[in-house]
């Protein structure tokens, strides 16, 4: 199953599951009607803020919209991963593990080209973001401060404030992101 019909899948289930109309979850999310409509769909390539704004919507972890099922033993291929983009092609996420029944975690691997960012909405309430820098200089400003990066660098915040991955070098930086569910969502 393509990622498109996944989402689309998950998004109508947790929709129903939780009584809402298209329009209270365009209110509760911030996206249109329309829109919503289109991803469940299975016809738009929603953006990975768009995805967040449903998952908060929603009240799910973000990879809840991806999650598919998985075998005892799975093995993930980058070249099998379907990219997520920002609002622009400069910052793309890999997720290889989704949030799922007995996971209350994301695992992303993050790239942003050089003199790029890109800006992402708080998550779910109590989530915590961990980044692990693999190459390069990462400058993350958040609604409570900015902290730089480099390889070999890991660093632990709350991720339901803003925050914006920032390369302000001249060179593709690579990164891991976990997101953590505290409480299981």
């Amino acid at each position: 199953m393509e990622l498109g019909e996944i989402i689309a899948y998950n998004l109508k289930e947790l929709r129903t599951e939780r009584n809402l109309t298209l329009g209270q979850l365009s209110r509760r999310s911030g996206i249109s009607k329309a829109m919503l409509s289109e991803i469940e769909k299975g016809g738009s390539n929603p953006t990975i803020n768009t995805l967040w704004k449903i998952a908060n919507g929603l009240h799910v972890p973000y990879t809840r919209l991806m999650d598919s099922i998985e075998r005892e033993i799975t093995v993930v291929r980058k070249s099998e991963l379907t990219v997520q983009t920002g609002e622009t092609e400069h910052y793309r996420v890999f997720c290889y593990f989704g949030s799922a029944p007995v996971r209350n975690f994301e695992l992303l691997y993050a790239e942003l080209d050089a003199h790029s960012s890109n800006a992402s909405i708080g998550h779910s309430e109590k989530t915590q973001e961990y980044i692990y820098m693999i190459q390069g200089e990462l400058f993350l400003q958040t609604d409570t401060g900015s902290h730089t990066l480099a390889k070999g660098d890991a660093l632990v915040f709350d991720s339901s404030i803003g925050h914006t991955y920032i390369n302000q070098t001249d060179a593709l930086i690579k990164f891991l992101i976990i997101n953590f569910y505290p409480a299981a969502l």
